[in-house]
């Protein structure tokens, strides 16, 4: 019964994982939010680490929290159901090395994306924003796993 209830919940996960790939990809490339698809705008990158982080937080007040709020934290918890479903799905990147691996690896994949396709902006401060996401996820991950196991064990 309980190998019939693990392939299930394994099934559901799947599907919620390529459900958050399409819209995480729709959010970065397609969705028309933070001026995108402005005709006027000129493309920004940044390869200075913590220099857009420390501008938002330093300017916090002209940019307004929901604009800091959105490129600070929405960055991390962008990547928080990923940390949380990749060791879920995966036998062999179960670890937190590894997690976190495949965290700034997807990361720099979109990052680069940008940079190349002008779309959005490519910027290292999102990339260790969205690593410590993942990083975060898959905390969540081990705190869920070891809850489940204490109530089982009752």
């Amino acid at each position: 019964m309980q190998e019939k209830h693990y392939k299930k919940l394994r099934i559901l996960c799947n599907i919620l994982f390529w459900v958050y790939i399409l819209v995480l990809f729709y959010f970065l490339f397609f969705a028309e939010m933070a001026g995108r698809m402005d005709e006027n705008r000129t493309y920004h990158y940044n390869l200075v680490l913590f220099k857009e982080i420390t501008r938002f937080i330093k300017y916090r007040h002209l940019l307004g929290w929901v604009c800091v709020f959105q490129n600070l934290i929405g960055n991390i918890l962008i990547f928080l159901p990923f940390g949380m479903l990749v060791p879920i799905l995966s036998k062999r990147y179960k670890g937190f090395f590894m997690v976190t691996l495949l965290s700034f690896e997807l990361s720099l994949a979109v990052e680069l994306i940008q940079l190349i396709t002008k779309v959005g902006s490519c910027d290292v401060d999102d990339m260790l924003l969205n690593t410590i996401g993942g990083m975060l996820g898959y905390a969540c991950y081990v705190w869920l796993r070891r809850r489940r196991r204490k109530h089982r064990a009752k």
